[in-house]
């Protein structure tokens, strides 16, 4: 896979190694949830207790950057298969998130702000 590889070929691949190894069994959306909060607390981990200057040196290092490549890599391999589970095209939900967002934060009272919607 490369650059251009796009979501659907991402979940495909996974599902194939999913299948391959019999654990569907394994992954209701119950139990996808949780496994990809767990994988998220530990991608925090990675962070945890370190000054900014530490994590710029991680991005930039060969084990640091690797670490975070792979617990990046599993948030986004549980979210592919909790999308499956769900009978969501994650797609589809982003395109849809981004359209409800920009009525929720037009650029005019967004922009350079961190405010909430609610309180733009």
């Amino acid at each position: 896979m490369d650059a251009t590889t796009t979501i659907e070929q991402l979940q495909r691949a996974v599902i194939d190694f999913r299948d391959r190894r019999n654990w569907k069994q394994f992954h209701d959306v119950r139990n996808l949830a949780a496994g990809l909060s767990i994988e998220a607390a530990e991608l925090q981990e990675v962070f945890l207790w370190k000054r900014d200057g530490e994590i710029e040196n991680m991005l930039a290092s060969g084990p640091g950057r690797e670490k975070i490549r792979e617990e990046l890599a599993d948030v986004l391999v549980f979210l592919l298969y909790l999308g499956e589970a769900a009978g969501i095209d994650l797609s589809d939900a982003v395109a849809h998130k981004l359209a409800v967002n920009e009525k929720k934060y037009p650029v005019d009272k967004s922009y350079n702000s961190s405010k909430k919607y609610t309180e733009l």
